[in-house]
């Protein structure tokens, strides 16, 4: 076979993606579950604090629910800041090593993987979906009142779905950056791509052409979801020729 000793990088970066398939394979799948599963719950957080962030206080509300939403407001406030300002391969490592220090020794890196990238991700689409909350018109949520919908039912049928149309293309560059932002957790001993590229490379002291391998696999893994994700993006912005359709209307 032509790549059985590979004379420059280009024949070792075919060379070790043959070679080590399976590992890359592995790795690919391990990136894609941590950054998928992580950012979804993560999504979920982040509206919660988000929701959290937007609520009113009325004089009429009760002194226990005032003290309850502030209380809520201060953690989440607190929350945001700490995992904004921090960077993600200094929380892996506070979350797995600590975590373990303080006794759940049977914690796995995966695992501690995925509550980094969750925590991350809720700080930071929190306060994406606080503005998409707060981009929506006020008049909406006072004519929804006026029509006797309770500002729960308003929230979630009324604003939620529009500021989420909004925040989809925040929602699409977070994802895509968790993709690539779980190369740190090797840090923590997680078998994701980086590590695969890292152990490849060691073999044969090839690390140039083993991340090059990656970098391709990063490529291809991000090109594929930024389209996917400007598909879901035009479909949810619906049709754009109702001016056509109402001229029509009035031709006839």
């Amino acid at each position: 076979m032509i790549f059985e000793s590979p004379s420059n990088s280009f024949e070792w970066m075919i060379f070790l993606a043959q070679k080590y398939s399976s590992m890359f394979a592995k790795g690919t799948w391990l990136t894609l579950y941590i950054a998928v599963t992580g950012t979804l719950l993560g999504f979920v957080l982040g509206y919660i604090v988000g929701i959290v962030n937007d609520i009113k206080l009325n004089e009429g509300d009760t002194v226990i629910k005032k003290f309850l939403i502030r209380i809520m407001k201060v953690i989440f406030t607190v929350y945001v800041e700490v995992f904004r300002d921090t960077p993600m391969i200094v929380q892996a490592m506070i979350v797995y090593f600590g975590t373990r220090q303080m006794g759940f020794e049977n914690l796995t890196p995966v695992f501690a993987g995925i509550v980094v990238t969750v925590l991350n991700t809720g700080a930071y689409m929190g306060e994406t979906v606080r503005a998409g909350i707060g981009s929506i018109d006020l008049g909406q949520r006072e004519g929804a009142w006026a029509m006797g919908m309770s500002p729960f039912k308003t929230m979630l049928y009324v604003v939620l779905p529009q500021a989420f149309r909004n925040i989809i293309p925040e929602m699409a560059n977070t994802f895509l950056t968790n993709l690539k932002m779980t190369s740190v957790l090797n840090v923590i001993a997680v078998q994701e791509l980086f590590m695969a590229a890292k152990t490849v490379g060691g073999n044969y002291y090839k690390y140039f052409e083993s991340y090059l391998v990656i970098a391709v696999i990063y490529f291809v893994l991000c090109f594929v979801f930024d389209k996917l994700f400007k598909l879901i993006e035009k479909k949810m912005q619906g049709k754009t020729d109702y001016a056509l359709a109402i001229e029509y209307m009035d031709n006839q």
